[in-house]
């Protein structure tokens, strides 16, 4: 018993001397990054190290980006949405599991800051490493309950990298998933596992484990600390799955992860239980997602070890191998809910469900000792914190030159002259058009009560806004329309939610089906959008006044079975460019970019450079760049950074915001998450010195009264392919 809890204080004692390292410029150290290269077949990457101190994270994320010449670099500020995440406000809780019945409330570890998600415990004391994008991206921190007046501190990770996941820190090293690497082929994701030695020694090693083209998620370390065991998705392409990932369960040493073994050809999540066990999920024949049981090293196939009648997945084991934690969606709840599920017995325990009935919990894990369980949720409208959305959100860009900016709602489009942002809040119901000022200080509502997306100012005209109203995901003979927005933008009141005087004009005529997306000429004079009149969604150019009312002009500028959508004019008018399935009409979801004259002529395909299946392709919301030189697109050219079914629901997980050259070079990536990115807007207005400058400028303090933006109350939906009618 004494030397166990020697042990413990040791741990304790190691764990601090970590945290004043990372925190106190006097006794930080430096990082050695290894940057793999392929040396031999899954070779132990080490190459030349390059050193940097760590002092001020966010000095040293904006120096380490690569400073390309200016004129080659993309430049001004992209705004950009993403489906649920305004609304997540994650924060991990706690359980006791020491005591003989279930604690009376959820014990909240973090700080109410931004979203914190994926935890997992470093002792029995509840020391707790996890992801948080307080800083605009997600990363590295750890946190101690006991002493957390200075807050979370962030741990040494790889730098460059806009995206980390699933962190776990055993005696002084962090293991981690990295997506910094490019992967050596377009729809593969970039994803792959790390380590970093942080616990001893004057210098920190960042290692990738995961071999050179191969995809590695969900990492999970042995109660020795000797194995690793991945959900790993080999060397192949992605096959376009966003459900179900197609990955394997595959385990190797730490010291040596060339050696791999694969114990499951199907699986996802692992957790062990010893060295000898291994949990994961997968979905079943019969449909229920299940949670499986293997061992290592593999004397037989995997058995499934939770009944059908209910999902389970993300699994944590106890260190005893009889109980394992599990997430679970049960018919007679709308909630995901965290249970301990007995082996032997076979009998599940509630958990949350006892305690927060009505909110879901997301990704269970288990102190070393299984003296407690965490898991993360929605922190609730009355908790500590952050409790406002803020209206504009800012996002760690990989471009220097240029800012990005999350917004809350969706199909943003900058004013002229970059000031004002109007956009829909909510294209699904009757929200309408909103404004809001390009700082995210002020916004007001500029029509409401209708179903309106995709929207278009007026270059010419800062007072004309042209959206389209009616339902989104219509078919081509259903009535949607093309409106002109007409307000007096100069008299936008501050102390007023609503602007005066709107007037509201339909351009297109009921009887002509489908008309939606429009986009106005640099002039002023005319809208391309896109109408289903002739059975097809193709492309029309019309009137930007009249519309094709009153003597005004209708013509049009595509043709043929296929799905013409999404355009965007060129600043000096001469081109137009638009999302078509006209390759491939029988495909009703494989994308690509299209560009043709206003004139009509000169259609063509922008082939993406390195994107040899074009059959894959699937890019949307282009539009051209402030200098007309470059294309913003959203994509699925980066395939799946996170296991889908870990996270609340997205549509298309893949979806990441990229550039490129008209000519399809010069590809570069501008988002990395595990989520969906998407309907972004560009324009050469600059009001940021850095990432520094645009947080603090733009996040809002849920403690401040009279701030502008939505009350955080966690209305996000579960994944919507999950059901439970079996």
């Amino acid at each position: 018993m004494e030397d166990t809890q020697q042990d413990e204080f040791d741990k304790e004692d190691d764990m601090r001397q970590i945290l004043t390292q990372a925190s106190h410029p006097s006794k930080r150290r430096s990082i050695n990054i290894h940057h793999p290269n392929q040396q031999a077949h899954h070779s132990y990457y080490k190459t030349p190290a390059s050193s940097l101190t760590v002092s001020n994270p966010l000095l040293i994320w904006s120096s380490i980006f690569v400073a390309m010449a200016a004129s080659d670099s993309p430049a001004g500020t992209v705004v950009f949405s993403t489906v649920g995440r305004c609304f997540y406000g994650f924060d991990i809780f706690s359980v006791p599991l020491a005591t003989t019945t279930i604690a009376a409330e959820e014990h909240r570890l973090t700080d109410g800051k931004s979203i914190n998600f994926n935890g997992s415990f470093t002792d029995d004391h509840q020391t707790l490493v996890f992801i948080s994008e307080r800083t605009g991206a997600p990363r590295i921190y750890l946190a101690r309950p006991r002493s957390n007046s200075l807050g979370p501190t962030q741990l040494p990770s790889a730098p460059g990298s806009l995206f980390h996941d699933r962190p776990i820190l055993r005696d002084g090293k962090l293991f981690f998933v990295s997506a910094h690497e490019p992967s050596d082929s377009l729809y593969k994701s970039w994803s792959a596992v790390y380590a970093a030695e942080i616990g001893g020694g004057d210098d920190d090693v960042i290692t990738r484990l995961t071999p050179d083209g191969v995809v590695d998620y969900s990492p999970a370390i042995s109660r020795s600390g000797e194995l690793m065991a991945v959900a790993s998705y080999g060397s192949k392409l992605w096959g376009g799955e966003i459900h179900e990932l197609d990955t394997e369960i595959v385990v190797f040493p730490v010291s040596n992860p060339t050696e791999r073994t694969v114990l499951a050809k199907r699986g996802g999540w692992p957790t062990w239980a010893g060295d000898s066990t291994v949990f994961f999920h997968h979905e079943s024949e019969d449909g229920w997602w299940s949670i499986y049981r293997v061992e290592h090293p593999p004397t037989d196939l995997p058995r499934r070890v939770t009944p059908p009648g209910l999902h389970a997945f993300t699994p944590a084991a106890f260190h005893d191998s009889k109980r394992i934690a599990v997430a679970t969606r049960r018919k007679e709840s709308d909630f995901r809910h965290i249970e301990i599920f007995d082996i032997d017995s076979g009998k599940f325990q509630p958990i949350t469900k006892l305690l927060n009935p009505e909110i879901h919990h997301y990704n269970p894990f288990v102190s070393p000792g299984s003296d407690f369980l965490g898991c993360h949720r929605f922190r609730g409208e009355s908790a500590p914190g952050d409790s406002i959305i803020p209206n504009l959100e800012p996002v760690l860009s990989p471009i220097k030159s240029l800012n990005m900016l999350r917004l809350n709602g969706s199909f943003p489009e900058f004013s002229p002259d970059g000031d004002l942002i109007a956009y829909n809040p909510d294209f699904d119901s009757n929200s309408g058009v909103t404004i809001v000022k390009s700082d995210g200080s002020k916004r007001w509502k500029l029509i409401k009560d209708r179903v309106a997306f995709y929207n278009s100012w007026n270059p010419a005209d800062k007072n004309v806004i042209f959206t389209s109203i009616g339902g989104i995901f219509q078919p081509a003979n259903s009535m949607v329309q093309i409106a002109r927005i007409t307000f007096d933008a100069s008299k936008l009141d501050p102390h007023r939610a609503d602007i005066p005087n709107v007037d509201v004009k339909i351009l297109t005529k009921e009887s002509t089906g489908n008309n939606g997306f429009p986009a106005c000429s640099p002039d002023g004079k005319s809208v391309v959008f896109r109408s289903g009149r002739s059975g097809h969604k193709n492309l029309y150019i019309m009137d930007a006044v009249k519309g094709e009312f009153d003597g005004g002009y209708i013509r049009q500028l595509t043709n043929g079975a296929c799905i013409d959508t999404m355009p965007s004019w060129s600043p000096n008018g001469e081109l137009i460019v638009f999302s078509s399935n006209r390759h491939d009409p029988s495909n009703p979801v494989t994308f690509g970019i299209y560009i043709i004259r206003a004139d009509g002529s000169g259609l063509r395909r922008v082939h993406v450079e390195r994107s040899s299946d074009l059959d894959m392709e699937r890019i949307n919301h282009a539009c051209f760049s402030p200098n007309g030189e470059w294309l913003l697109v959203t994509a699925n050219m980066g395939g799946v950074m996170a296991e889908p079914v870990s996270l609340p629901n997205q549509f298309q997980p893949y979806g990441e915001v990229f550039v490129v050259r008209l000519d399809g070079s010069g590809l570069r990536r501008l988002t990395w998450n595990g989520y969906e990115n998407g309907t972004a807007a560009w324009h050469s207005r600059v009001d940021y010195d850095d990432l520094d400058d645009q947080i603090r400028r733009l996040s809002l303090n849920g403690d401040v009264e009279g701030v502008d933006g939505d009350e955080l109350k966690g209305q996000f939906q579960e994944p919507l392919w999950i059901t439970c009618d079996l």
